[in-house]
């Protein structure tokens, strides 16, 4: 069989599969349900053309870490096919940890479990079923292979990830301030002590690539109606789950009903294989499935959520530079009580009051480093004359509360 597919992708043209192996992987059901999880979740609630999914996002990042890996070979860094190969597997599979709606449910569907551990046993599971092939996979996403730039270039604050998701977003939501210069960007890169280096004359485009995060995540994924659409779903299957705790019959798929059911923690999932196998199956049509059944369940809490949520008639988000006074939010839970005549415990499915914050770019740790042509290596925020990267290394905190538009 031939193996040398090509995909036709929208923000690059063609992108080519290289190895058997690499398609053997795209092939498998459990990457193929990343094609049944929205990249961006809810969001196409304020941005009807963000319906692109996981799998769009995993085979764009497969296709830049390739033109990454060849930029750096026409530099003179070896690289060898094996490195190759499973640099490409790391960032191909670096997401397919990820349950319905991406981040939306990822600490309600499962309890505080995040997205890159799940990623992670799911790369073991391949690393089992093609005979250990994946073993150079897993120590790159790890940080353990001896090479450590290969990890930053799949988890770093200047990682492939990001380049991918900042076009790929832009370019669905119509958002055009996210638009970065990633081929640049790639072309300016090397290595430098085993690290992750842009050269000095690639400054501006890391500029605009900390401006377009820092506009993306306010105009998109921080959206005021994304957060009360997410809120929202959060707030069903938190109804959800309670509901199926007192012993009341509430549809779901048998994947969901794995989740609905139980608390499992990471330690179920390494150690029970058939949990593994109902996450690597969940995708958003379950959750979907679910909530339109649920506009007609008896529980009036869960029945009004999920019709709310299917005719989009989202809470209103109240935000504010500082947090919110205390008797402010009792004032609006006693209304909420009042108006759906429920009991103050339940008034949480009604009402969300958190915040949330964006840093384009936090200096430790993970820096970017610019190489100047004399060979120095230094801090993108101290290597630049412009205020902007200094100024977006302040972290913005914003405080919300969530509920209904008739409060």
């Amino acid at each position: 069989m031939n193996k040398k597919k090509i995909f036709n992708d929208p923000v690059y043209g063609f992108i080519t599969i290289s190895s058997d192996l690499v398609f053997d992987i795209i092939e498998h059901p459990y990457f193929q349900r990343l094609r049944r999880i929205k990249q961006l979740g809810l969001t196409d609630f304020v941005y009807p053309g963000a319906l692109h999914t996981r799998f769009h996002h995993a085979m764009g990042a497969m296709h830049l870490m390739s033109t990454t890996l060849d930029n750096l070979r026409s530099k003179g860094h070896e690289i060898s096919n094996e490195e190759y190969e499973a640099s490409q597997i790391a960032i191909l599979l670096h997401d397919i940890g990820h349950g319905p709606f991406s981040h939306a449910l990822e600490f309600s569907l499962l309890k505080g479990i995040r997205h890159e551990h799940l990623s992670l046993q799911l790369m073991h599971y391949f690393n089992q079923v093609f005979n250990g092939q994946l073993s150079l996979t897993i120590k790159i996403f790890t940080n353990q292979y001896e090479r450590r730039f290969f990890h930053q270039l799949v988890s770093s604050q200047l990682d492939i990830d990001r380049l991918d998701y900042l076009q790929r977003d832009s370019l669905f939501t119509g958002v055009s301030e996210g638009t970065i210069g990633a081929d640049r960007i790639i072309k300016m890169l090397d290595i430098k002590d085993d690290q992750i280096v842009v050269e000095e004359k690639g400054i501006y485009s890391i500029e605009n690539f900390l401006s377009a995060r820092r506009l993306m995540y306010w105009q998109v994924y921080l959206h005021k109606a994304t957060v009360s659409a997410e809120k929202m779903l959060i707030m069903l299957i938190r109804r959800a789950k309670y509901l199926v705790s007192q012993g009341q019959e509430v549809f779901a798929t048998p994947s969901l009903q794995v989740f609905l059911t139980q608390d499992i923690t990471l330690d179920d999932f390494r150690q029970n294989p058939d949990h593994l196998k109902a996450f690597a199956t969940l995708d958003d049509y379950d959750i979907w499935a679910a909530v339109k059944f649920w506009s007609h369940h008896p529980d009036r809490i869960l029945a009004s959520l999920s019709a709310m949520l299917l005719e989009r008639r989202l809470f209103k988000v109240i935000l504010s530079n500082s947090s919110f006074d205390d008797a402010l939010l009792e004032e609006i839970r006693q209304k909420i009580s009042s108006a759906y005549n429920i009991q103050a415990e339940e008034v949480e499915y009604f009402m969300a009051c958190g915040s949330m914050s964006n840093a384009a770019y936090i200096a430790g740790g993970q820096n970017i480093n610019i190489m100047t042509k004399k060979g120095k290596v230094m801090d993108v925020a101290k290597a630049s004359d412009l205020p902007n990267i200094k100024a977006m290394s302040k972290i913005v905190k914003k405080y919300y509360i969530c509920c209904p538009k008739n409060i």
